[in-house]
């Protein structure tokens, strides 16, 4: 019974297993089959979707192909109002545009819409580069004047130095610029902008060194100020203070030297006028030392405004278009600035025919700040042209070389000065001659190294270069001028008819020579060739003293024992002998008269010297006379 049971539960089981098995393979039936429906559909979903993907492209391409088609007519108002104000959306217009010829030039070359967009892309281009241009115009000034000197000068009092930057161009101008010729670099290809470049800036270049040069007539006519009103305003508490900015570079003015020469052409020391070779400026030191200045300034000017040029210029033109474009933009100022030199040089050759050696100063403060300078200059001129780089060194050469010649002929003109009776001092003072050659040599100590260099610059010696050398050079040519000037006095004392006035002249010379050189650095300049200089001139001073002294023998003879009678101490006189006693005295007397007339003319302006003269000389005849009148 258990037994029934048991297979009874095992079948129910086994067949409740069948039925379980009978529904899943149903079930399986039933997916596939409701795969196979599906799968068809599916596929006919995924073409439906990938010909609509296709429509919509090719209506989108469709749509940018039409709009090419349209740049033209949707640009045209903006092309035509031109990019000012709006520039980022002008640059956009001609993207577009750009796009469109592209497009056509692959896909359509033949069709009249490319010529149209070409059209309004040249357009676009043209009126970009009318507002490179205008943009560069409008904002383009020249830099003023009290700028300029405050960027040139330096303040004494001061450390560390300010830098004074010159702004040339508004930021937001610059940018506009900037990003124009990126564009015209890029797309334009065309480099005609650069031409319009270098000529704006050359020309506000130039003006400002011109309006600097006018700024310095103007302001030192009017006040004698040669640098930055504007410096004054920056010291308002020390308003006791001169102007504590002064440009490093200014060697100080010829005017000192050249009124001193005029002065003592006019009159001498000795108060009487006079003639000489050394023909002053005739009146027109100030306006000359102006000159000189102002051309100074200017070339510092030139330097700092051509460096600044030279950064501006890197932000706006390609790397490659720099240097050459730099080298057009500096050539007018830089030309003007040469012009003017070579005129200065002119100025001073002709100076020479007439035997203006006064002239020759004129040069040195130009030419010492010309060799200072041009180490800036030759760093700013790099990589520009060499005929551009060869200016400045061709104008320091025709400095140097007139220079030079003046010198030289100014030793000559020593040398040779006529022996003119009528422009002989009356008193036998210092002669023109001698006042204006010590004068003359005292200028060249405030450029001791300009004129030695000038003077080196004629040699072809290997160490023509050292300075040492150059400062032998300079101190054989001052002693060379001095032995002139010994000579030609020595000559123009046989001028007067008195040797002992001849002798005051000499002495006169000679000691002023030696009191000229002693007080200034001129005998330290002498002594490198010349070591025993001073004690030459001492002996040359003692010698026309002894010489001078010389012309109270004719007075002194007369009571010397020479005729004197022979007669016994206590024993009376005959007549004969008395007469020849008194005859002395009265030759004493007589002569003494005239002596005293005739000197009493004379001058020696050394009181020292006249004192001690006078002293020795007194001496001498009171003593002999004393002498006399015992016996």
């Amino acid at each position: 019974m258990i037994l029934n049971e048991d297979a009874s539960a095992r079948k129910r089981e086994i067949e409740e297993k069948l039925k379980q098995v009978s529904i899943l393979s149903s079930f399986e039936s039933r997916l596939m089959q409701l795969e196979n429906s599906i799968i068809p559909v599916h596929k006919q979903t995924e073409n439906l979707q990938r010909l609509q993907e296709n429509v919509d492209k090719t209506l989108s391409c469709m749509d940018h192909v039409i709009s090419y088609y349209h740049v033209a007519k949707d640009t045209d108002k903006i092309i035509r109002e031109g990019p000012t104000g709006r520039l980022d959306e002008y640059l956009a217009c001609i993207a577009k545009i750009q796009k469109a010829v592209e497009y056509f030039q692959d896909n359509n070359p033949d069709s009249p819409e490319l010529n149209t967009v070409k059209a309004r892309f040249e357009k676009g281009k043209e009126l970009l580069e009318a507002e490179f241009r205008g943009l560069l115009t409008r904002y383009s000034k020249p830099v003023p004047p009290i700028l300029i000197l405050d960027a040139i000068t330096v303040d004494e009092e001061l450390e560390v130095q300010e830098e004074v930057t010159l702004e040339h161009l508004p930021e937001a101008v610059l940018q506009d610029i900037i990003c124009i010729s990126g564009w015209l670099v890029e797309y334009g290809r065309n480099q005609d902008f650069m031409n319009v470049y270098f000529q704006i800036r050359s020309n506000q270049l130039d003006r400002s060194i011109k309006g600097l040069k006018d700024h310095f007539r103007k302001s030192s006519a009017s006040s004698g100020i040669l640098y930055s009103p504007a410096v004054q305003t920056k010291r308002k508490d020390t308003p006791t203070k001169k102007a504590p900015k002064r440009p490093v570079y200014i060697p100080g003015t010829i005017r000192k030297a050249q009124n001193l020469l005029k002065q003592y052409s006019q009159h001498g020391l000795d108060g009487k006028k006079g003639g000489s070779n050394l023909t002053p400026l005739e009146g027109k030191d100030d306006v000359l030392d102006i000159e000189i200045d102002s051309y100074i300034h200017c070339i510092s000017a030139f330097v700092k405004l051509a460096q600044s040029e030279y950064a501006l210029l890197t932000e706006i033109i390609p790397e490659h278009h720099q240097k050459k474009t730099f080298d057009s933009l500096i050539q007018e100022a830089l030309d003007n600035l040469m012009l003017e030199g070579d005129n200065i040089v002119a100025a001073a050759r002709r100076a020479i025919m007439r035997h203006d050696y006064s002239a020759v100063l004129t040069i040195f403060p130009i030419l010492r700040h010309l060799k200072q300078t041009k180490p800036d200059f030759d760093s700013t001129l790099q990589g520009t042209a060499a005929s551009t780089k060869n200016k400045l060194p061709t104008l320091i050469t025709s400095m140097e070389t007139i220079g030079a010649k003046a010198l030289e002929e100014f030793a000559d003109s020593i040398k040779n000065d006529p022996d003119k009776e009528y422009n002989m001092p009356k008193d036998g003072t210092v002669h023109e001659l001698t006042s204006n050659a010590i004068l003359f040599l005292q200028q060249l100590l405030d450029f001791q190294e300009t004129a030695g260099a000038m003077l080196a610059s004629q040699e072809t010696s290997s160490s023509a270069s050292s300075s040492e050398f150059s400062r032998r050079l300079l101190s054989t040519y001052i002693c060379k001028v001095l032995g002139n000037l010994q000579l030609n006095l020595l000559s123009k004392s046989k001028v007067y008819e008195d040797s002992a006035l001849s002798a005051i002249f000499l002495h006169n010379n000679y000691n002023y020579i030696l009191k000229s050189l002693e007080k200034s650095e001129l005998i330290q300049l002498v002594t490198v060739t010349q070591k025993k200089a001073e004690s030459s001139y001492r002996d040359l001073i003692e010698q026309q003293k002894q010489i001078y002294q010389r012309s109270w023998y004719k007075v002194t003879e007369h009571i010397t024992d020479r005729n004197m009678p022979a007669f016994q101490p206590g024993t009376k006189l005959k007549d004969k002998e008395r007469q020849v006693i008194k005859d002395k005295f009265k030759g004493f007397n007589d002569g003494l008269e005239e002596l005293c007339k005739i000197q009493k003319v004379w001058a020696i302006p050394d009181k020292e010297q006249r004192d001690s003269i006078r002293h020795a000389q007194r001496r001498g005849v009171s003593e002999a006379y004393r002498a006399f009148l015992q016996r």
